[in-house]
């Protein structure tokens, strides 16, 4: 059997691979998204009902926890983590549809997720340096002691690679089980499977979006006085 999951249709551009399908793949997914948004606001209620209570929902739980992790400045980061959040989740839950790949997750392709890690990592330090000052960003690298300067070079390179790497393998290795189950019985385990994978896509946006905002926890601190 031969498996079509992570392989992509690799294109040259200026001089680079390209995944021309992961590129389509992350357009429609920020379209599914901006259009799924459109039918929650269109007619905002102040009582609200269907998609717009469903959305409203989903908002504030994690705003709650934004709030809890980030502190009275948790606004800063919250609208660029709630995109993040139902971005991701979209994306992760494309490579579920019946359509012999012609639509897969942007996320089962590590370029994607790195480049999501990697801006929430610019995003930390972007903060850090509005709220706290520069002069504040370079002595924090070498917090509590000179020494650690190392560690805390080693730890701003984990985390990124870390939040990749997770959500990657996490949303690859659920496709890749998909397809093998689709061969081996095509009809009840494949429908099982799917339901468990789209909880497991929720679980995996939800864990990439906490866990950058507790990164962002030092960046939007107040000043101490």
């Amino acid at each position: 059997m031969q498996l079509h999951t992570g392989a992509h249709t690799v294109v040259s551009l200026f001089g680079m691979q390209v995944n021309m399908d992961t590129i389509y793949m992350t357009w429609l997914a920020g379209a599914i998204v901006i259009f799924l948004m459109f039918l929650a606001t269109r007619q905002k209620a102040l009582v609200p009902s269907g998609w717009q209570n469903a959305v409203e929902i989903v908002m504030e739980g994690l705003c709650n926890q934004f709030r809890d992790n980030l502190g009275p400045r948790y606004r800063q980061a919250a609208y660029v983590l709630l995109t993040l959040f139902f971005f991701i989740f979209v994306s992760n839950q494309m490579g579920l549809l019946p359509t012999n790949h012609l639509i897969v997750s942007p996320t089962n392709d590590l370029n994607t997720t790195l480049g999501l890690a990697i801006f929430c990592s610019i995003m930390i330090h972007v903060l850090y340096i509005r709220n706290q000052g520069i002069g504040r960003w370079g002595k924090h690298f070498f917090k509590p002691f000179a020494p650690f300067v190392l560690i805390n070079l080693i730890e701003e390179i984990a985390r990124p690679v870390t939040l990749a790497m997770r959500l990657f393998g996490n949303i690859l290795a659920g496709e890749i089980l998909l397809e093998v189950l689709y061969d081996l019985a095509p009809y009840l385990v494949p429908i099982i499977w799917i339901a468990f994978s789209l909880f497991i896509g929720l679980i995996q946006a939800y864990i990439f979006t906490t866990l950058a905002s507790a990164y962002l926890m030092e960046s939007v601190a107040e000043e101490e006085h």
